[in-house]
């Protein structure tokens, strides 16, 4: 087994680390945890002109054609900077089932606009019922001559405050089963009947709650099939998943990185406390998590870019990965002390994160039970 990264991939990870730390500083990500946007334009134009935005998608739509694994490198460097942007909402949640599952007409029309940094998208997925799955969507969508008109309450909708296209998985009939019966509706972000309510969040990111009142769309905004879209969205979660997985893999190796030096540095009792046994176990113990994490992340990302079947790899991924990134901010804020729980130190910011991404797309717990369905159980 080779896990080494290509010479290609390690540019690319190079590449990334270096803009990031030029143009993220740790003052601009508690700058956008404020902002009313969240996140800075002319970073998001530096991430585009960088060719991110389009990394997955092929030439003919703008993009570069590289892997899903080479965006997993990419996003591991983002989760390590905490940058703020709607980088997973757009390409990942958005872009990847435009990709997979749209006409030539809507690759055209979204595909280019994304990988320019033109257009920013975001996934309208998960409702008050708190499920990731096809039996939790309850909204509305009911045709009316040439359009759909969308009724509901969508939640916890990230970056949904400045973003061009909505992404809206919706009920249109209902089937004997809970997969049957939903389809997916790119809809304007400005249409009308649509009201935002901005949610205090953990991680001080930018989520929404979104109310679609007679909202109308047209028929051709329809993507994949009417009635059958839970299939792309099934095809979908793997991925954001996954992605999601990196981005705490990138956090996770930073807290390691500045526990580790902190280690070094902090004396008590005339010797630095890195050289005492209980502390050196504890930053093993963060290196163990922070690798496992990585390799099993990896290892689902591989076959998923494959085209492998990597259900369990990628729940086994997310149960392990959510708890090891909690247990690594645990054990660096034990050894920072009383200074890593202070607001104006780094610790606190990838603590919450790593809280927030717990959540994400499946908390721990719920994919173990995937994995033990996937085990026969």
């Amino acid at each position: 087994m080779d896990f080494a990264l290509s010479e290609e991939q390690e540019m690319l990870r190079n590449s990334a680390r270096d803009f990031l730390i030029k143009e993220c500083p740790k003052t601009l990500v508690r700058q956008m945890e404020t902002d009313e946007k969240g996140y800075s334009p002319t970073m998001w134009k530096g991430m585009a002109d960088l060719g991110w935005t389009g990394l997955v998608f092929p030439e003919a739509y703008g993009g570069s054609g590289m892997t899903f694994l080479d965006l997993c490198i990419l996003i591991e460097e983002l989760g390590r900077a905490l940058a703020p942007s709607p980088f997973l909402p757009t390409v990942v949640y958005c872009g990847l089932p435009i990709l997979a599952a749209g006409t030539e007409e809507q690759k055209k029309q979204f595909l280019p606009k994304i990988a320019k940094g033109e257009l920013i998208m975001t996934l309208a997925l998960t409702e008050p019922s708190a499920t990731w799955d096809a039996g939790g969507i309850a909204v509305k969508a009911t045709a009316e001559g040439d359009d759909f008109v969308i009724n509901g309450t969508k939640l916890f909708v990230p970056d949904a405050h400045i973003a061009d296209y909505l992404l809206v998985v919706a009920r249109t009939k209902d089937g004997k089963h809970k997969e049957e019966g939903i389809t997916l509706f790119l809809v304007d972000a400005k249409s009308p009947g649509i009201k935002l309510n901005a949610l205090k969040t953990m991680g001080s990111d930018k989520q929404s709650e979104i109310i679609f009142n007679k909202v109308k769309v047209p028929k051709k905004n329809i993507l994949g099939k009417l009635d059958h879209g839970w299939s792309i969205i099934q095809d979908l979660l793997p991925k954001a998943t996954l992605a999601q997985c990196a981005l705490m893999v990138g956090g996770s190796q930073q807290v390691l990185e500045m526990t580790v030096s902190y280690a070094k540095e902090r004396v008590q009792f005339g010797k630095p406390i890195g050289s005492f046994q209980a502390i050196q176990h504890k930053c093993a113990n963060m290196a163990t998590d922070v690798d496992g994490s990585r390799f099993i992340t990896y290892q689902a990302a591989w076959k998923l870019n494959e085209g492998l079947n990597c259900a369990l790899e990628v729940s086994m991924a997310k149960a392990w990965v959510s708890d090891a990134y909690r247990r690594t901010c645990a054990e660096g804020h034990q050894i920072h002390g009383g200074i890593g729980f202070i607001k104006d130190h780094d610790m606190q910011l990838y603590y919450r994160r790593a809280k927030a991404s717990e959540l994400a797309f499946g908390d721990a717990d719920y994919h173990r039970e995937l994995v033990a369905q996937q085990i026969g159980l």
